[in-house]
């Protein structure tokens, strides 16, 4: 009776080793040749689940979420300060591809920071921002300007509320001089006021209202005065 040759199972030595070398699962600390260290889970030879990663030269560190080797999800960044030796942190919230996506909070510096929507790691969607200087903005963004509809409030409480397109005041708008008692409503372009109405708003409440108020409007219809204007301004900006 013939002998049946079975087939051998045995795998290769060398795919045991690279199998036994594929980080998966949870562990413990994983050091790079420069001095990175990554502390976490991992997924097929990747950074997957939760992790924190340490950034040696530069002293940045991330704790939150990753997925296929990349920072997404929920995670925070923070740095280390020399002259304290304590961590700062400079950003926590959403992540997606490695870049802030979602809601966020991103801290410049102690009086400057940013709370709102990001998208491809820069401020798109709603957001508010505090300055050093004390002004705030409150509004959409796009791509880490003034986009759309946002209010601007300076340090002095005057404010201007209206349209803007690319970080400068574009469109119909309202700026608020409530140190004078009085109000500009009209059009920008470009950051510039084209034309306009202005009148006594909150004088007697005003810290350097003007010396005399500004005598009434007499226009049947402003609104179609101010609107034909605009035409007139977009007819220019197309010929130009």
């Amino acid at each position: 009776m013939p002998l049946k040759k079975i087939p051998k199972t045995t795998v290769p030595l060398v795919k045991v080793w690279e199998q036994k070398a594929q980080k998966c699962g949870l562990l413990h600390s994983v050091y790079a040749v420069n001095g990175d260290k990554y502390t976490g889970e991992w997924l097929d030879n990747k950074k997957h689940g939760k992790g924190t990663q340490v950034w040696k030269k530069s002293g940045v560190i991330y704790d939150g979420d990753w997925k296929h080797g990349k920072r997404d999800g929920y995670g925070t960044l923070s740095q280390l300060d020399s002259a304290t030796n304590d961590y700062i942190r400079l950003y926590c919230g959403g992540w997606k591809n490695d870049k802030k996506d979602g809601f966020g909070t991103h801290f410049y510096s102690q009086t400057s920071w940013y709370e709102g929507e990001w998208r491809g790691g820069k401020r798109s969607g709603w957001g508010r921002m505090y300055y050093s200087n004390e002004d705030v903005y409150e509004g959409e963004w796009l791509e880490d300007k003034h986009h759309g509809q946002g209010m601007l409030r300076f340090a002095d409480d005057n404010r201007y509320e209206g349209c803007w397109k690319q970080g400068k005041k574009h469109g119909p708008g309202k700026f608020f001089y409530l140190n004078k008692g009085q109000l500009y409503e009209g059009f920008w372009k470009d950051g510039v006021a084209k034309y306009g109405t202005v009148s006594d708003f909150g004088r007697k409440e005003a810290s350097t209202p003007t010396t005399y108020p500004l005598p009434q409007i007499c226009l049947l219809d402003m609104n179609s005065v101010l609107m034909d204007a605009s035409s007139l301004m977009e007819d220019d900006s197309e010929g130009s």
